[in-house]
C-alpha cells in the first residue's frame, strides 16, 4: 500500500497551479535588470509555499467527505452510531474542544480526523475498523483521533509544510538564477537554464521536504497515542488497538487525509515518506509510558 505523506502531494499540486498562474500573470517579479532580488523572491516563495498548504487545509474536511464517501451520523437513530457519537462527545469534552462531526465510511480498518479548526473538526471511522475491533479498542482509536484534533495537528502540519514549501520555491529559483546567469552566462532575461533547473529542483527539493514533513508527522503520531492513553485513563486499550491493527489490513486513505489516519507504515526506503511509525514502535512507546 502507498504510505506517502499524501497531504504533501495535495498542497504541492496546489503550489503547481499557483506557480502557473503566477507566471501567466507575471507576478514573479523577483528578477530585475540588475539581478536577483532576494527580498522579493522570499516574499514570493512565502506566498507560494504557505498558499498551497493553507488552501489544502481549508479544503481538508469537504475533500475528506467527498473522497471517502463518509456519511455524517451525528443525528442518526442507529444504536451503534449513537454510541460512536456519544464516545466522541465524551472525549471531546475531556479534551476541551467543541463536538466534531462524526462520520462512517466503507472500507478496511482505518480512521481519521481532519478539519481546518479544532472546534469544527471531522472524526471518521471505517466499517472495517468497527467490524475488526471490540468497543474498547474502537474507543482508543477515537481517543487517538480526538487527540490529533485537540493538539491542532492539522494546523501544525500546515505550518511545517508551508515552511518547507517556501524553502523549496526560494532555493530552486535562486539556484536556477545562478545556473542561468553565471554558469550558462545568459544575459537576456530568464533562459532555458533557469527553467530547467527550477523544475528539476522543485521535484528534488520537494522530495526532501516530504521526508522532513513525514518525520514530523511520525512524532505527532506518538503524541496522539499518548493522548488516547490519557483520555482512556491508561495506555493498554491503545496498545490493544495497535496490536489489532497490526493483524488487520489497514484501509488506504485518499491523498488529502492519509496522514490523519490511524495506521500505515511501509518498510525500506518508502519508510522515509511514511506519515506513521511502525505499529511495533508505537506499542513499545506506550509500554514505556505504562512502566513510568
Amino acid at each position: 500500500m502507498k504510505r506517502i505523506f499524501l497531504f504533501v502531494v495535495t498542497n504541492l499540486a496546489v503550489m503547481l497551479v499557483l506557480g502557473i498562474v503566477a507566471n501567466l500573470l507575471g507576478l514573479n517579479r523577483f528578477m530585475s535588470e540588475s539581478g536577483l532580488n532576494p527580498g522579493a523572491l522570499l516574499g514570493f516563495a512565502a506566498v507560494m509555499g504557505f498558499g498551497g498548504a493553507i488552501i489544502s487545509l481549508l479544503m481538508s474536511k469537504p475533500m475528506a467527505k467527498w473522497s471517502t464517501g463518509a456519511q455524517v451520523i451525528n443525528d442518526s437513530p442507529d444504536a451503534t452510531h449513537q454510541w460512536l457519537v456519544a464516545t466522541v462527545a465524551r472525549f471531546a469534552g475531556k479534551a476541551g474542544i467543541e463536538m466534531p462531526e462524526v462520520a462512517i465510511y466503507g472500507g478496511e480498518a482505518n480512521a481519521f480526523a481532519t478539519g481546518a479548526f479544532k472546534n469544527s473538526a471531522l472524526v471518521a471511522v471505517s466499517t472495517g475498523l468497527l467490524q475488526g475491533m471490540n468497543r474498547e479498542e474502537v474507543e482508543a482509536v477515537i481517543g487517538h483521533e480526538i487527540a490529533h484534533v485537540a493538539n491542532g495537528d492539522m494546523v501544525t502540519m500546515t505550518l511545517i509544510q508551508g515552511v518547507m514549501n517556501t524553502f523549496v520555491v526560494f532555493l530552486s529559483r535562486a539556484i536556477g538564477y545562478v545556473v542561468d546567469r553565471i554558469v550558462l552566462r545568459n544575459e537576456r532575461g530568464l533562459g532555458i537554464g533557469y527553467y530547467v533547473t527550477t523544475i528539476v529542483l522543485d521535484i528534488a527539493l520537494g522530495v526532501l521536504a516530504a521526508i522532513i514533513v513525514a518525520w514530523f508527522s511520525r512524532q505527532r503520531e506518538y503524541r496522539a497515542d499518548r493522548g488516547s492513553a490519557d483520555l482512556m485513563g491508561r495506555p493498554q486499550p491503545m496498545m490493544n488497538a495497535l496490536a489489532r491493527l497490526g493483524g488487520l489490513t489497514p484501509g488506504e486513505l485518499p491523498k488529502t487525509i492519509q496522514a490523519m489516519g490511524i495506521a500505515g507504515a511501509p518498510s525500506g526506503l518508502m519508510a522515509l515518506f511514511s506519515s506513521h511509525p511502525p505499529v511495533e514502535q508505537r506499542i513499545a512507546a506506550l509500554q514505556q509510558l505504562q512502566q513510568r
